[in-house]
């Protein structure tokens, strides 16, 4: 009845009158599909999930229909997961377009599940065609909540656990995978898809999705309870300054003077704590350099989105299985020079790269810009010295200090606070040095006020009433002084 693998026909009947399949497909397999036959010495029974923590609050939509797999169910798809492999041409299906390979898919699980005789439901059915296509085409059980796009981040603790952040709020999510053996082969085809690898021997990998979410991978024998995926999502639309302005990230005003700070060529430092909104900002910010501009971008994983028609991106290589191979950040700021670049821009700084990324501001690169993990303007520099001196550098400390003064212009802090939102907190220009220590001005903040009876914080963007930022002679070299001037009259206005 079925088409044998590896034969000209893909699974239907001999009398169906289809024809092999034609067209091309983008999504070719790079690994073997995710649901395993499993073996008899293997149990298939879901292990349940780990005691719930009381902070973490429910997901009481998902609540009505509880996705707890029984062995039967497993049974049942181990089956039909099988007869599929057996039937279908895996070289033929790479070819197809996704929507046309889940076609063919269903049509002949439809089938198998027919001969078979399996009693199901309607809803059953429909639940494991959607699964099964979901295995062989996608990530398996992942595959609805990376269809969300209300979903900031997707945290798999082994196979029975998952949780999800929406809104800024960390709730558990009732998507369970069969065992650890699968959701480490949805690990592994994540990964290999980018070129690296995740196994016992090299158990610690960054990688990313089509789509430039970044991902993260730890498996045993470091993750003791099975393989931990954690996955940073990007919004399908990009996110840009005038959405933040909704949002209340930050004001109109504000948004101005920062499109202003992207567009004069100011050398910036995005500054945050983890998850407040840091490589956001970095593509907000880039959306505003001039189209003729060549940018380079260097990353650990590539996660920026620039428009701009002349982009070149690089990215970090991890060290192969001998050790040998390794190409670091420090490798590709240092190459960049050689590439003449207008700007840089640097996904993450986390070592002694800031020292190579500020030599590269202060010799004729201006625009370029970065981002760290820290609290406040202040800690981001004291960061930057930490970071030299891990380096293996020698020099004093006040002359690190007035290299770090004379390369960057302005640090833009982000911060996600204790209700889930984030918002813009400081906009700090460096001035200058005043004996040894480092001077800074804030051109505007965001003070909280309270909160109302939801838990929301209420604040508001104040002014620290200056007029006339120490950038102001390359604003005016760019002919923007008048708005900067109308932008920072208005957040006096509104500030008072």
């Amino acid at each position: 009845m079925f088409g044998k693998r590896g034969g000209e026909g893909f699974g239907r009947s001999a009398n169906s009158g289809r024809p092999a399949l034609p067209a091309a497909h983008p999504a070719v397999m790079t690994a073997p599909p995710v649901m395993d036959e499993p073996r008899p010495s293997q149990s298939i029974v879901m292990q349940p999930p780990a005691p719930k923590p009381s902070a973490v609050q429910k997901d009481t939509g998902s609540q009505a229909r509880k996705r707890a797999r029984t062995e039967d169910y497993y049974q049942t798809k181990a089956q039909v997961f099988s007869a599929l492999i057996d039937t279908i041409d895996l070289s033929q299906l790479s070819k197809l377009d996704g929507e046309s390979a889940r076609e063919e898919i269903r049509d002949i699980v439809n089938d198998i599940i027919t001969i078979k005789n399996f009693a199901m439901s309607i809803s059953e059915q429909e639940e494991l065609l959607e699964d099964i296509c979901n295995d062989v085409l996608g990530y398996g059980p992942l595959e609805p909540l990376l269809a969300r796009d209300d979903i900031a981040d997707i945290m798999v603790n082994g196979a029975g656990q998952t949780f999800i952040e929406v809104n800024g709020k960390t709730i558990e999510s009732d998507i369970r995978f069969r065992d650890n053996a699968q959701l480490l082969s949805i690990c592994q085809r994540i990964v290999s898809q980018v070129g690296r690898r995740v196994d016992e021997s090299s158990p610690i990998c960054d990688a990313r999705l089509p789509d430039g979410s970044r991902v993260n991978v730890i498996a045993p024998p470091l993750s003791i309870d099975g393989p931990a995926l954690t996955i940073r999502k990007f919004k399908k639309d990009k996110l840009t300054l005038d959405q933040l302005v909704r949002f209340g990230a930050i004001t109109p005003e504000g948004a101005v003077l920062l499109q202003i700070i992207g567009r004069v060529r100011c050398n910036v430092v995005i500054s945050g704590g983890t998850g407040s909104g840091k490589t956001t900002l970095l593509n907000c910010l880039t959306s505003y350099i001039d189209r003729d501009e060549r940018v380079i971008t260097c990353e650990d994983t590539a996660e920026l989105q620039l428009q701009q028609p002349h982009v070149v991106r690089l990215e970090t290589r991890p060290p192969n299985i001998e050790g040998e191979g390794e190409i670091t950040m420090r490798d590709l700021i240092k190459n960049c020079l050689r590439m003449r670049p207008e700007r840089i821009i640097v996904g993450e700084v986390r070592g002694p790269e800031v020292f190579d990324l500020l030599q590269a501001m202060n010799t004729g690169h201006d625009g370029s810009m970065g981002t760290i993990h820290a609290n406040t303007p202040r800690e981001c520099l004291s960061r930057m010295e930490s970071m030299i001196a891990m380096g293996g550098y020698t020099l004093p400390a006040k002359t690190v200090r007035e290299i770090i003064a004379s390369s960057v212009d302005v640090i833009i802090q982000a911060a996600r606070l204790r209700d889930g939102s984030r918002r813009i907190t400081q906009v700090t220009e460096v001035v200058g040095m005043e004996g040894d220590v480092i001077i800074t001005q804030d051109l505007f903040k965001y003070e909280i006020e309270g909160e109302d009876s939801n838990g929301r914080l209420i604040g508001r963007h104040v002014s620290s009433g200056i007029t006339k930022p120490h950038f102001h002679d390359r604003v005016r070299y760019f002919n923007e002084e008048q708005r900067l001037a109308a932008a920072l009259e208005a957040m006096e206005r509104n500030s008072q």
